[in-house]
């Protein structure tokens, strides 16, 4: 179909800020980061939001795993936004989106020059040492995580 009143309206996209975000901390673009094209490459992007995941879940008061759990990556969903280019450093912003019953997911935002260039949606999974099967997040680590829950219009 061409008809194009048949096309839906592109919605426009409402970035977060880097103000929304409880957690912040930064990186360097590195000359060996780039691809072939001459831009950051994708999968550098994904280490990027691990270095603020990283950074804030060992920040003093916000460690999240009782002792005998860990917590692992169970999905990672990243939305390009800009090219990034080296030289440079990025601002990495990281906050609580949701909480679930053994999972708790980040919305997460890299930012270059002020400008918002990618944004992520990693879930994070709460397991057991001994069994690596999934446990439900206890109280404590319910309360923490809602303290680093996103500021308004970080969704």
């Amino acid at each position: 179909m061409n008809d194009p009143s048949m096309v839906a309206p592109r919605q426009t996209r409402v970035l977060p800020q880097l103000g929304q975000f409880p957690g912040r901390t930064h990186d360097i673009i590195r000359f060996g980061d780039l691809d072939p094209q001459g831009h950051v490459n994708n999968t550098v992007f994904a280490t990027f939001f691990e270095t603020g995941r990283v950074a804030f879940l060992r920040e003093p008061g916000n460690a999240l795993s009782p002792p005998g759990t860990t917590s692992v990556l169970a999905r990672l969903d990243i939305n390009f936004l800009k090219e990034l280019h080296w030289p440079g450093e990025v601002e990495i912003g990281t906050g609580i989106a949701e909480i679930g019953r053994s999972s708790f997911t980040f919305l997460q935002a890299i930012f270059h020059e002020g400008a918002c260039a990618a944004t992520a949606r990693a879930t994070m999974v709460m397991i057991d040492d001994a069994t690596r099967k999934a446990r439900p997040l206890p109280a404590e680590a319910l309360a923490k995580l809602e303290a680093i829950k996103l500021r308004d219009g970080g969704s």
